[in-house]
C-alpha cells in the first residue's frame, strides 16, 4: 500500500495507479462534501468528477504544509462554488433582501432523532443560495466576508441568507419531528 506522500508524488507524475489509489481512498469522503452543495446525487457526482480533474491537474501545487485531506476538501468546495455560479442562471433565485431576517425560537433536536438521510433531504430542500451559504458558514467554517467574496454577494446578504437558512431548517425539522412523533404515537 502506498502512503499519501507516495500517492501525491505518483499523481504529480500522472501515474494511473496512484490516481486510482487516491480516488479509491478519498472519493467517498469528497462525495459527502459535494452532496452538501448539490441538488441531487447526480449533480454531486458531476462536482466530484470535476474536483478530481482539478486535484489531478493541480496536485503538483500541494505544498505539503497543512492537511492533505483539508486541501482535497477545499478543492471540492471551490469546485462546488464554481458549479453553483455556472448553473445559477438556471435556478430559481430569491432575492433575500426582500425579506426581513427574523430568528425563530430556539429548538434543540436530539442528535439521533433524525436519520442522516432525513437531515440530508431537509438541507437539500433549501434554496441553492441558502444551502451554499449555510454549508460554507456552518460546516466549512468560512466567515461571512469570505463567503461574500467567494459568491460575489454582499456580506449582509450572506448573513441574512444564513439566518433564513437556519430558520427554514428549524421549521422543516419541527415539521418532520411532529410528523415522526404522530406516526410513532399512532403505532403504539
Amino acid at each position: 500500500m502506498m502512503s499519501d506522500q507516495q500517492i501525491i508524488e505518483g499523481c504529480a507524475k500522472h501515474e494511473r495507479r496512484a490516481q486510482q489509489l487516491l480516488y479509491d481512498k478519498y472519493s467517498r469522503f469528497l462525495l459527502g462534501v459535494c452532496l452538501r452543495y448539490a441538488t441531487d446525487k447526480a449533480e454531486a457526482e458531476d462536482i466530484l468528477q470535476d474536483s478530481f480533474l482539478k486535484i489531478f491537474f493541480n496536485i503538483k501545487d500541494y505544498s505539503g504544509t497543512g492537511s492533505f485531506i483539508g486541501w482535497l476538501r477545499k478543492v471540492a468546495v471551490n469546485t462546488a462554488i464554481t458549479h453553483y455560479h455556472k448553473n445559477l442562471k438556471f435556478r430559481y433565485h430569491i432575492e433575500i433582501e426582500e425579506y426581513v431576517s427574523v430568528e425563530t425560537g430556539v429548538t434543540s433536536f436530539e442528535e439521533d432523532f433524525f436519520t442522516s438521510d432525513e437531515l440530508y433531504k431537509v438541507l437539500n430542500d433549501l434554496p441553492a443560495g441558502y444551502r451554499m451559504v449555510f454549508n460554507l458558514y456552518a460546516v466549512e467554517g468560512y466567515k461571512h466576508k469570505e463567503i461574500a467574496e467567494m459568491l460575489g454577494i454582499d456580506t449582509n446578504t450572506s448573513k441574512s441568507q444564513y439566518s433564513r437558512a437556519k430558520a427554514a431548517l428549524r421549521d422543516k425539522l419541527d415539521k418532520l419531528r411532529t410528523l415522526k412523533s404522530s406516526y410513532t404515537s399512532g403505532n403504539e
